[in-house]
């Protein structure tokens, strides 16, 4: 497993990996719509140069926010191998802090994060309904029949 930065691998492939995971080019929070493009991040490559796992993220105002993270195959150190090095690079940055944001379903990403020292420091009521005027393609529930509708930010302090 190597992790590399973001921008050190082919815009082509950096694309198809963000598109196969968010089903588009851009995700939209409470707090904005962020282009794939635009932010900083790494990834994990495998011995055949393929994309295991990448994460995005934006520091702003001494605050590192975390805007994507995706793992190929979950419980082999991928995603929280992709969290240790922004962390790291956050403290690097003086940042007081770092804030995942996921949504009322995901209670794969709630567990990865609190497990991992992060708490919720907030809910935001029905803010799925605002994004998905700017992106209707989000569904309306997950595969597990729960309604996507709240954002949940976990924070951890650094």
């Amino acid at each position: 497993m190597q992790i590399i930065a973001k921008r050190m691998i082919a815009a082509d492939t950096v694309k198809s990996f963000f598109v196969e995971h968010w089903e588009t080019t851009h995700v939209v929070f409470s707090i904005g719509k962020f282009h794939y493009a635009e932010l900083e991040g790494f990834a994990v490559m495998d011995e055949n140069d393929e994309i295991t796992g990448m994460a995005t993220y934006k520091i702003l105002d001494q605050q590192c926010e975390i805007i994507s993270l995706n793992s190929e195959h979950e419980k082999q150190g991928v995603g929280s191998s992709l969290l240790y090095v922004i962390e790291n690079l956050a403290k690097e940055k003086n940042c007081h802090s770092i804030k995942a944001i996921t949504t009322n379903d995901n209670l794969q990403a709630l567990k990865f994060f609190q497990k991992r020292g992060y708490v919720i420091s907030d809910i935001v009521r029905n803010a799925v309904e605002e994004s998905r005027k700017t992106k209707p393609e989000i569904p309306f529930y997950s595969k597990d029949g729960i309604p996507i509708r709240d954002e949940i930010i976990l924070e951890k302090l650094l």
